[in-house]
């Protein structure tokens, strides 16, 4: 979690620095629709490194986004998963696609 004194004064720029990447924002668009395997991100994420991704789940970790479940298995299994507080993001990435689909619609036109 951000310390409070670490965050901005400003709203917009906190939410910025939780999820503001590239990367964050297309993490959290895939676990919005299931746990996902590292593996299963890397392979999706055409062009994200295994350093950036390991990185980003781990930020997004500390900050309580997303939950990381290890599984006791052989070889062990690990997903990863939203959060409540990552799940409250769900309305805000809907808008994000909207606004999207619409900007596609007229940069066709």
């Amino acid at each position: 979690m951000i310390k409070k004194e670490e965050m901005p004064a400003c709203p917009v720029a906190t939410t910025v620095q939780l999820i503001g990447s590239k990367w964050k924002l297309l993490i959290m668009r895939n676990l919005l629709q299931r746990p996902w395997r590292f593996n299963e991100l890397q392979r999706d994420l055409a062009g994200i490194s295994q350093k950036v991704l390991t990185d980003s789940l781990r930020s997004m970790e500390a900050d309580g986004i997303i939950i990381r479940t290890v599984y006791p298995e052989v070889p062990p299994r690990v997903e990863y998963a939203l959060s409540p507080l990552g799940e409250s993001m769900r309305p805000i990435i809907k808008s994000m696609e909207s606004w999207g689909l619409a900007y596609q619609r007229m940069a066709r036109a």
